[in-house]
């Protein structure tokens, strides 16, 4: 199946050429202001292509209505949203289309290619810098629940009316550390905050130690909500760049167990195969999955 696959998020539009196995001729380009403009690009893209292509393949930010054929919910991405998308674009390439929400997209990426593959049950946490958001697989196929939000793990309420966005982001942790700081939150990002917790620094190594917590507790809420064989942790951030993550919050979910005396299983966790390129192949993966009716 030979795909044009676009991965679209509020400043740039990446793309490549799926020849069924791998992308090719991949690049992107700055999203534009308007909708018109943006088809414009797409078919430029389209254009430029001197190969077969089967399809059309997006992957988008907001909620996708497959059934209504329109995009839901509010993103910066906002001339997107409220009209049937999946035809005019059909109009467009001439071409069958598929659309998928950008989270659910990377989620596809990692069970049908990556750190989930061959799981049946598997939830798929992505942990960004200011926000957690993710998606579940039920039976193999993408659970997307009656209103189209399961996965939106950030929404969770884990302490005093504080949901997992904003307790578990590093920005809110490093916001936290600023302000018993009397700092401007500008002053320390959470690389910085990260940094002063191995040097010794109290406050850090106090609001470092929260951060786990708290995304543990996470972790834990969806492990024992919907018991899944495997959760996914990605991010470009956090999850990409610190090597000592998966041990930490390991070693506290074992602790947790030994508390509550649960001795049946241990979570399994692991980090994801793409954190760059998901969007771009479950854009792919979705194409195919609804080809073959899976989704």
């Amino acid at each position: 199946m030979m795909l044009l696959v676009f991965a679209c998020n509020e400043k740039k539009i990446m793309h490549g050429y799926w020849n069924g196995s791998q992308f090719e001729e991949q690049s992107s380009f700055k999203t534009p202001t308007t909708w018109e403009q943006l088809k414009q690009d797409f078919l430029t893209v389209y254009e430029s292509l001197k190969k077969p292509i089967n399809g059309i393949a997006l992957s988008v930010p907001g909620i996708v209505n497959t059934e209504k054929q329109r995009i839901e919910g509010a993103t910066e991405i906002s001339y997107l949203h409220g009209f049937n998308i999946f035809a005019e674009l059909e109009e467009l390439f001439h071409l069958p289309v598929t659309i998928e929400n950008d989270i659910n997209c990377a989620a596809m990426a990692e069970f049908y290619l990556g750190a989930a593959k061959n799981t049946q049950d598997s939830a798929f946490v992505a942990v960004a810098e200011d926000e957690i958001k993710g998606a579940l697989f039920t039976k193999g196929q993408l659970h997307k629940g009656n209103h189209l939000y399961s996965g939106q793990f950030g929404y969770m309420y884990l302490n005093n009316g504080n949901t997992f966005s904003e307790l578990a982001t590093p920005a809110q942790m490093a916001f936290r550390y600023c302000q018993r700081m009397e700092l401007d939150p500008t002053e320390k990002n959470s690389d910085a905050v990260f940094t002063l917790a191995k040097t010794g620094d109290k406050l850090a190594k106090e609001e470092v130690n929260n951060f786990y917590e708290y995304l543990v507790a996470g972790l834990w809420n969806i492990q024992f909500l919907y018991d899944p064989e495997l959760i996914v942790l990605a991010g470009d951030g956090i999850v990409g760049k610190n090597a000592e993550l998966l041990e930490e919050i390991n070693q506290r979910l074992l602790k947790k167990l030994s508390e509550k005396g649960i001795d049946a299983f241990v979570p399994k966790i692991k980090i994801c195969h793409y954190p760059k390129q998901a969007p771009l192949i479950g854009a792919a993966m979705n194409f195919s999955a609804r080809q073959q009716g899976e989704v």
